[in-house]
This record gives structure tokens, C-alpha cells and sequence, in this order.
């Protein structure tokens, strides 16, 4: 991670070996980020402003905590590709898997500043109030950029015509990242200070602590 933010953007792509790290090393230094995601209507720049790490079959809050199956396997795959997920029968979340292969690691996207394409942008998130809000939350970034799991498995290293790339960006200086237990992760994986974002960012979304749901009676 740099000492001190860039004037503008730096476009140079992020090489896999980026990736090819441990979780705890690539989340905090995928902010400041600029993820392109290329639609077919035209192009939609977003500045990565909050992650999560999760870690794989040894963190509880991991979808390959249990192991392989074929809805996680692009986790066990190599870094730098695309691991998206359909929750709550509603929405996508994204990852981009790190590590070695087979360690099945990989942070969650949950928030940016779309830099470019907001008009494409706003036509999917018509709740949203203002250019902030379109991608302020993991799912509500997926809707944004158009993404679902027909991009799981996506390279994000290697250039067009693959429909993400990660660009080098705008680092925010170690004084601006803070972190902090994971949002809604509960048991054991509560506490793991893994959630990375930018201080003071209007971009990041609300901190909300995990709630057990609630057993019919």
C-alpha cells in the first residue's frame, strides 16, 4: 500500500501476482482501487472504498469454510478471478479470490465511488437518493455494475475482452484505512477485525452486527 494518495487515477492493471497474496495483505490494499466493468452498454469505473476479508476453509465466515462444493469452487481456483454469489434469493455479492490456489480466499467488494458511467449506473439502482448510494453496500454494488453469476469465473487480470479488469487507482494513505469486525458475520468469525475501509468516505456502508434470525414458534 502506498504512504500517500495519487492526483489522479493511475490506469495500469493490476498483475495476478497482486493477488497471488495473503487475504489479510490483499484486502486493505485493494482500496483506492478502480474496478472497470465493461457492460454492453459502455463502461462503469467504480473507486473501491470497503472490503472484507474471508479466509477460506480456516474462517468460519467463509463460504469454503465446509469445504469445496460447486457453488464455491472459482474460490479454489487461481487469484485474480471472480467469485460471485446469489444470497437471500435476491442479490449478488462480488469477490475477487487471492492467495495461492486452493486456499479458497477472497475479499468481498461492498462498497465504491463510481468515478465514470454513473448514467448507466442509475437506471439499476433507482432507490438510490444520490450518486453515493448507487454502489454503498456489497449487493447494492453488484446491481450497479451489472453483475450476476454469469460472471463467476471472470478474469480480472486479464484485460479485455474479459468484462473486469482492477486498475491500479488512487491508494488512500495508511492514516486514512481503518478496520473492523465484518458486517452480519456471526459465531466464531464475529470479532476478526477483517472489514477494511476508508475513513470518512461517504461512499462506505453502515457497520451492522450480526443478528440471529429468529426460530418460528
Amino acid at each position: 500500500m502506498n504512504d500517500a494518495p495519487q492526483d489522479t487515477p493511475d490506469r495500469t492493471p493490476l498483475m495476478r501476482d497482486f493477488f497471488d497474496r495473503d487475504v489479510l495483505d490483499v484486502a486493505p490494499d485493494l482500496l483506492g482501487r478502480t474496478l472497470v466493468r465493461r457492460t454492453a452498454e459502455g463502461p462503469i469505473e467504480l473507486r473501491l472504498t470497503e472490503v472484507e476479508a474471508y479466509a477460506g476453509e480456516i474462517d468460519p465466515g467463509s463460504h469454503a469454510f465446509r469445504g469445496k462444493t460447486a457453488r464455491n469452487g472459482v474460490m479454489y481456483g487461481p487469484p485474480g478471478h471472480a467469485y460471485v454469489y446469489f444470497t437471500y434469493g435476491m442479490w449478488h455479492c462480488l469477490n475477487l479470490v487471492c492467495g495461492p490456489e486452493g486456499r479458497a480466499s477472497g475479499v468481498l467488494l461492498r462498497a465504491g465511488e463510481i468515478l465514470a458511467g454513473a448514467e448507466l449506473a442509475r437506471p439499476r439502482r433507482l432507490t438510490a437518493r444520490n450518486d453515493r448510494e448507487l454502489a454503498r453496500g456489497p449487493a447494492r454494488l453488484a446491481t450497479a455494475l451489472s453483475i450476476d453469476r454469469v460472471l463467476d469465473g471472470s478474469d480480472v487480470v486479464a484485460g479485455p475482452p474479459e468484462p473486469m479488469s482492477v486498475l491500479y487507482g488512487t491508494p488512500p494513505s495508511r492514516e486514512q484505512v481503518r478496520s473492523g469486525p465484518r458486517t452480519g458475520v456471526g459465531g466464531d468469525g464475529a470479532h476478526q477485525p477483517w472489514r477494511f475501509w476508508i475513513d470518512g468516505d461517504p461512499t462506505v456502508s453502515p457497520y451492522r452486527a450480526h443478528a440471529p434470525r429468529r426460530r418460528r414458534t
